[in-house]
């Protein structure tokens, strides 16, 4: 079943709101009607029933009496749908119009207490489907006898009205909802028009145009968060996007010169016969290449395992103050060949991958030498702070441009494209960094001046 549109579903509520809105009014609004005719038909009948009273009361004795039911004839003369009839002391009809159908209990209940029975009580009963309402009460004629009074009105019209006002509600309700709907369409179509023109910019935004943004200036309110987080997805993407196709330009490019080296190299081995020694200089040649790349793979490799969320470091703990001394000894040999001194100060443990923690501070002390003056230092400065490790990796050197700092740790990325030296790396190794610190939930930061600069990483600190 195809699902209905935003514009249609807003549409019929709009239509059951009104209708429930018009159901509650009316059914309160008949309330009011029905109580408004018991309230005329009580006042119309406290009126006979007062002016009867008075009648009874002014017969002081039996002529008088004998008088009384012409004298109510005659006042009651006019009055349709009205009817009168009154019982004596012992439950005998003493005068009746025609038509004074009234129920028994409601004569008894009088008669039966007439000390009670001083105020009329509102009735209503039904008699050969004519609907009554009437009420009794107890008098006394000025001779001094007891009689019942009971007086009922008929009030089919008020049925006959209640009834067309029901139609004619019903039929207002029904009318006012199909209004609403047509209505509610209208003005929704009108509302949703910022959405629909949002889903237009939307559906023209494409690869080749992620440089596009919406324009969130005019939108209405509840619009505008969504026009920005779309906007900032859309900033994502588009950098996503500009890195994939960094990266597939320099895994390309990184690739070609040690391939172009290799076919150079075996070109020249097959251009003429030569002797054992010279080809083993070839196959030395071609065994760095193929090492390069094969570090160039591995180094990925590693990258899409943390990219797919694959590492999963130890909980050993380790003294990284240990590993920084051991990757002393083992750098040792080519910071004396580029005359770079190698310094550390404090000591801190964390839990973690002992070879993973290595590699990351194996890349960056090697980045710090490679890009160290000759008489300069290395510092590597440790410290526990509470519940958090810091190892900081400083060399001295030119600073580091601004712009160029948020993306160090983008894969191949070189702050200098053009000073791409054999030995220099692939420019991965940040990246590495990154990818182990944030694998033991961890943080790196770097900072670069005129006179140094520093590789902060911020770990979780083991248990005491």
């Amino acid at each position: 079943m195809k699902s209905l549109s935003l514009t249609t579903r807003i549409s019929l509520l709009f239509a059951v709101a009104a209708a429930l809105v018009l159901l509650v009014t009316s059914y309160f609004l008949m309330q009011e009607v029905e109580a408004h005719f018991k309230e005329e038909d009580r006042i119309e009948l406290n009126g006979k029933l007062e002016l009867v009273r008075n009648l009874f009361m002014q017969a002081s004795n039996s002529k008088t009496l004998d008088r009384l039911p012409q004298q109510l004839d005659d006042a009651l003369v006019g009055h349709h749908g009205l009817a009168v009839v009154v019982t004596d002391a012992t439950g005998n009809i003493w005068f009746a119009t025609s038509g004074a159908n009234f129920p028994r209990t409601l004569l008894q209940a009088c008669q039966a207490q007439p000390a009670a029975c001083t105020e009329g009580t509102l009735h209503q009963w039904e008699q050969k489907g004519v609907s009554h309402r009437g009420m009794a009460v107890s008098i006394t004629a000025g001779s001094g006898g007891h009689y019942t009074l009971a007086v009922a009105q008929d009030i089919e019209h008020h049925a006959l009205f209640m009834n067309t006002f029901r139609s004619v509600l019903g039929s207002a309700i029904a009318l006012a909802a199909l209004a609403m709907a047509g209505l509610g369409w209208i003005v929704t179509r009108w509302g949703l028009l910022p959405l629909r023109q949002v889903t237009d910019t939307v559906a023209g935004i494409s690869a080749e145009r992620l440089g596009a943004r919406l324009e969130a200036s005019g939108l209405p309110t509840e619009l505008m968060p969504l026009a920005t987080a779309f906007n900032a997805m859309l900033a994502r993407l588009d950098d996503s996007f500009r890195r994939l196709s960094e990266f597939s330009s320099n895994i390309a490019h990184e690739l070609r010169t040690p391939i172009s080296n290799l076919m150079t190299q075996t070109q020249v081995a097959l251009s003429s016969a030569r002797d054992n020694n010279e080809y083993k200089e070839v196959l030395y040649s071609s065994l760095e290449e193929y090492e390069r790349m094969a570090q160039m793979v591995g180094d990925m490799l590693y990258l899409a395992q943390a990219d797919n969320g694959l590492l999963t470091p130890g909980r050993e703990s380790v003294n990284l103050s240990d590993e920084t001394h051991g990757l002393f000894d083992y750098f040792e040999a080519w910071a004396e060949e580029r005359g770079v001194s190698l310094a550390q100060t404090g000591s801190a443990s964390v839990p973690g991958d002992r070879l993973m923690l290595r590699r990351a501070l194996s890349n960056l002390i090697s980045n710090a030498i490679r890009h160290t003056p000759a008489g300069q230092i290395v510092r590597v400065s440790l410290a526990g702070q509470g519940e958090q490790a810091t190892v900081s990796v400083e060399n001295p050197g030119p600073a580091i441009p601004a712009e160029h700092l948020p993306r160090l740790f983008d894969r191949f990325y070189r702050v200098d494209p053009s000073r791409q030296r054999k030995g220099d790396g692939a420019g991965l190794g940040l990246t590495i960094v990154k990818s182990i610190v944030d694998a033991h939930a961890g943080s790196i930061t770097v900072a670069s001046d005129d006179q140094k600069t520093c590789f902060q990483i911020t770990l979780p600190a083991s248990a005491k």
